[in-house]
């Protein structure tokens, strides 16, 4: 699977709640950044995700998805029942056909 397809499964898994197939998607070591908090690994990633989300019946609307070797920077926005929550920009680093590192940010 080439870069860009596995950064739009990995939105599809958390659009979906297929939270055993977001955690096939992502490194054992898998790091997200964000200005609120860090996740260290991919079992704390994926448990918040599957129980602490905050609004879990969200869906992610992707306006660009830029690819250059493994890097993917991806522009979106958050929408619940048609209204956008907020805009982000996403950063990942992939390594082994897994995503590595995700870097987000949102307004």
């Amino acid at each position: 699977m080439d870069a860009a397809a596995l950064v739009r499964r990995y939105y599809d898994a958390l659009d979906e709640h297929a939270y055993d197939a977001l955690e096939r998607l992502l490194s054992p070591d898998f790091v997200q950044r964000r200005p609120d908090r860090t996740f260290e690994d991919r079992a704390a990633f994926v448990a918040f995700m599957r129980a602490e989300r905050p609004n879990p019946d969200t869906s992610h609307e992707l306006e660009s998805v830029i690819v250059e070797a493994d890097r993917v920077a991806v522009r979106g926005r958050v929408i619940d029942d048609g209204t956008t929550l907020f805009e982000f920009a996403d950063f990942f680093a992939i390594e082994a056909g897994k995503i590595r590192r995700l870097e987000t940010y949102s307004r």
